[in-house]
């Protein structure tokens, strides 16, 4: 179960599990975040049909935040969510139920069996678990990508984006999890790790060779600014397309010509914990502060009196993340389009 706000790196965390043959995705959830949830909704449904997917349930979220207004970030992501790609609107329809309607019903269906994976604002499960709370009984894990613990925020100084969209929803879903058992406590993917996760412009060029798509060397920090994909494998050059926006942003904020792959890194990690190294902790989430406000707060020691509620990831591997990524989604773009003229 996979709750997104897609979003540049949502999208290939989307293609990371459509290309793992021991992934089932029973449901997509459209989070608002990078852009607004309608928005979100139709890229999930086109990207299905560009991956020429079985039908797979995508399910509308909240519109807004639990308790502020909506922010979003075309600036980041594009003014449709996916960089300079573009998606065809899809004639796939959404569900009729709710995004926390599908959650709870899921588990409902599937009682310890379902992960969640969560890569945006954490909306659509707090009203889920207003409805359900028994859900982090029901559910096998949860994945989360969000939050900073030993590291600087990308938003504010100390917050990091999924959580400052909707900070009280962190909070619920914090607080609920507590609930949790010791082996199903959530894998909470922060920005200490996800920002050693680098995209370069040789990982595309890695992933159009997997996938025999041409031409390979597409993408270079010497290029002007959207320059299209000219890649002949339709996933490749989607890719291409939404990634150099990408690149381009982080070079806008001098961090170099290159993208952190937060959302992939978090799917690997819910088909396969043991890509990552994590630790305990209790977490929490500030609501209040002047300054600090959705800043995630880590008691590692026990301070609070309070057992823990996460498993944070510290660390991990990312040449062998991307090793996965790149044979994955090129083996999948290949074998979507075999045979297909170039």
């Amino acid at each position: 179960m996979t709750d997104v706000d897609t979003g540049i790196d949502d999208a290939l965390a989307l293609l990371y599990l459509l290309a793992s043959p021991e992934a089932e995705i029973v449901g997509i959830a459209a989070t608002a975040g990078n852009v607004p949830a309608a928005r979100v909704a139709a890229n999930n449904l086109a990207l299905l049909d560009l991956c020429r997917a079985p039908e797979i349930e995508v399910a509308l979220g909240s519109a807004a935040p639990l308790a502020i207004p909506l922010r979003t970030t075309e600036d980041t992501h594009g003014p449709q969510g996916v960089g300079y790609a573009e998606l065809p609107p899809s004639a796939r329809a959404l569900s009729e139920r709710s995004a926390a309607e599908l959650w709870v019903e899921s588990a409902r269906a599937h009682p310890g069996e379902i992960v969640g994976l969560c890569t945006g604002p954490l909306t659509n499960l707090a009203l889920a678990l207003r409805l359900e709370p028994r859900l982090p009984r029901l559910l096998r894990r949860l994945v989360v990508m969000g939050g900073a613990f030993n590291h600087p925020g990308n938003t504010t100084p100390t917050t990091e984006w999924n959580v400052h969209v909707d900070p009280e929803a962190w909070k619920e879903v914090a607080d609920a999890f507590a609930a949790a058992p010791p082996d199903r406590r959530p894998l909470v993917c922060g920005l200490d790790v996800t920002e050693t996760i680098e995209m370069r412009p040789e990982h595309l060029v890695r992933l159009a060779e997997r996938a025999n798509s041409v031409p390979a060397l597409e993408v270079s920090a010497d290029d002007p600014p959207g320059v299209r994909s000219r890649a002949s494998n339709p996933i490749v050059r989607f890719v291409t397309d939404a990634v150099r926006f990408y690149f381009e942003f982080h070079r806008t904020w001098d961090q170099g010509y290159l993208a952190h792959m937060h959302d992939p890194f978090a799917a690997a990690v819910a088909l396969d914990p043991a890509l990552a190294t994590t630790r305990p902790a209790t977490v929490d989430v500030e609501l209040t502060g002047t300054i600090t406000r959705g800043t995630t707060v880590a008691d590692w020691a026990g301070m609070w009196g309070r057992e823990p509620n996460a498993d944070i990831v510290i660390a991990t591997d990312p040449a062998y993340f991307f090793d996965r990524l790149v044979d994955r989604v090129g083996d999948y773009a290949r074998a979507v389009y075999e045979g297909e003229a170039r």
